[in-house]
């Protein structure tokens, strides 16, 4: 591989990810149906951000495993709110409509932004990337509470 990270780590880093992931969902899906869906996802997106920094800036196996500790933590945060943030959005007629769209603008949005990292990897290295999925997500935070500011204003 030509950025010198050994195939070995890619799998370890996965099943870490996948680790954290499993342990940390349930926890979280139960805090899910007990607190405000916004809070929980702006948390998980700050979770993210923080994941991007680390990575960023690691580069000894335990500065990674950090990172990846913590974008596992994301997903487990994040994943199953998103699922029941549809499920309370749609109608119940529309809900496998709902799911399914859903699922295929994820599709559609996880390979442009693979495709974009990717791109960024190359040209300008890996804590470039790291960096502008963190500032991502800081867009991402900004538009969840302007929205929800908006929301409140039109009740």
């Amino acid at each position: 591989m030509g950025s010198g990270i050994p195939i070995a780590w890619v799998p370890l880093v996965m099943v870490a990810m996948n680790l954290v992931y499993a342990v940390s969902a349930y926890p979280f899906g139960w805090l899910a149906d007990k607190t405000s869906h916004m809070k929980l996802l702006v948390a998980g997106r700050a979770t993210l951000i923080a994941s991007d920094i680390v990575l960023a800036h690691g580069t000894h196996w335990g500065a990674v495993l950090a990172g990846v500790v913590l974008w596992g933590l994301h997903m487990g945060m994040t994943q199953g709110l998103l699922a029941t943030m549809v499920a309370h959005a749609a109608p119940a007629r529309l809900r496998g409509t709902a799911f399914g769209f859903f699922n295929l603008l994820s599709g559609i949005v996880t390979l442009a932004s693979s495709v974009t990292a990717g791109i960024f990897w190359d040209r300008m290295g890996p804590a470039a990337t790291f960096y502008a999925g963190a500032g991502f997500c800081c867009v991402t935070i900004v538009l969840l509470l302007l929205g929800q500011t908006r929301n409140r204003a039109a009740d």
